[in-house]
């Protein structure tokens, strides 16, 4: 019967490691997305937008 611990003690190791494992790995993959995004801002600066360009102009019926 001792093997019954055992085996949910190792079992809860390794949930444990693997989820430490992955969030560590979640992280650094998220420092580099920052960083590749920031050198890209770097190589490459907004230019000046005259007016809003988000909607085309509508004309007016009239």
């Amino acid at each position: 019967m001792i093997w019954i611990p055992i085996g949910l003690g190792l079992f809860k190791f390794t949930v444990l490691g693997t989820t430490i494992f992955l969030s560590i790995r979640s992280h650094m993959d998220d420092e580099k997305e920052a960083q590749r995004k920031q050198e890209a801002r770097e190589q490459h600066p907004p230019t000046k937008q005259t007016g809003d360009t988000s909607e085309p102009a509508q004309k007016v019926n009239g």
